[in-house]
């Protein structure tokens, strides 16, 4: 007997901390070696919408999934392609220690020292704070592992503990959960636990001074692209279907926009030869000297 359908996919309630915008611009797109990359302050550029109708009126619930774009006027001042790429902010930092827990020795993890983790995204590593979270390896050289990752299930507080080991081969140092706060979170990862049919094969979590990347999982990253040019389908419409004008005795032709304001300004005049014989036909921009007295509502008052 069929249960029913049940959508899974719903839209994302992201802060714009959660969120890093990388912004990569070239002049045109014959031009792709020479890019410019940069990264925007998602706070300063991303806005969430307030859902508006819920429930008494409550305006500080954010509606999940939608939010506007602010393009900052000093960063966009170029014409050329902008692609921008939003994606969930990355945070780097390294493995202090690949331990186990003193209690449960099954229990395998990465040890994080908050010292080493960014001042804006240390209030991320606090008990359970990190659950649902992607982490990424970094080789020796710098290169990320291609296509490689762990998920965190769990981050809490620890202090290392010296036990007392009958094999040699083990480490005397392990972890113990404690209440209060610490510099150091024990996160443990999976896959992490050897499967039952080779117990040998432990999955790789890490090892100890290995760079990181941790990563929320709110959403997908995008990648939006915006393209800054000259002229827009409104001012070509300016260009065929708004007010011009003809002076017969000076040649000024002069193009009007919406509200018959000087869009757009030109000298109209015949090129000779010495024989009287017609050249060339030359329109010249005045946008350096236009001239207002030309103005839509002088001329057809």
């Amino acid at each position: 007997m069929a249960t029913g359908n049940y959508g899974t996919i719903r839209p994302a309630d992201v802060s714009p901390e959660d969120v890093e915008i990388v912004m990569v611009y070239t002049p045109s797109r014959d031009d792709t070696q020479n890019f410019i990359l940069t990264t925007l302050n998602a706070q300063d550029v991303l806005r969430p919408y307030f859902n508006n109708n819920a429930t008494g009126g409550n305006t500080v619930e954010v509606l999940g999934g939608l939010y506007s774009l602010k393009l900052p006027a000093d960063q966009f001042t170029s014409l050329g392609i902008y692609t921008l790429m939003i994606r969930p902010a990355q945070i780097r930092t390294t493995i202090t220690d690949c331990g186990v827990l003193s209690a449960l020795p099954n229990v395998k993890g990465i040890v994080i020292d908050l010292n080493n983790v960014p001042t804006e995204y240390r209030n991320k590593f606090v008990n359970q704070g990190l659950v649902g979270f992607r982490v990424e390896y970094l080789n020796p050289d710098g290169t990320k592992i291609p296509n490689f990752f762990r998920i965190i299930t769990s981050s809490f507080y620890c202090e290392p503990v010296i036990q007392n080991l009958t094999n040699t081969i083990q480490k005397s140092i392990r972890y113990r959960y404690v209440e209060g706060a610490t510099n150091l979170l024990f996160c443990t990862l999976s896959p992490s636990s050897s499967p039952t049919n080779k117990p040998s094969a432990t999955p790789y979590i890490g090892q100890p001074n290995q760079s990181i990347i941790i990563s929320n999982t709110y959403f997908n990253p995008i990648s939006t692209e915006i393209e800054i040019v000259d002229q827009d389908i409104s001012t070509l419409a300016i260009a065929l279907y708004g007010n011009q004008t003809k002076s017969i005795e000076d040649g000024i032709y002069t193009i009007y926009d919406a509200d018959n304001n000087i869009y757009q300004q030109y000298n109209l005049y015949e090129i000779k030869d010495q024989f009287n014989t017609l050249l060339y036909e030359v329109r010249q921009n005045r946008n350096e000297n236009i001239d207002f007295s030309k103005a839509f509502n002088n001329i057809v008052a």
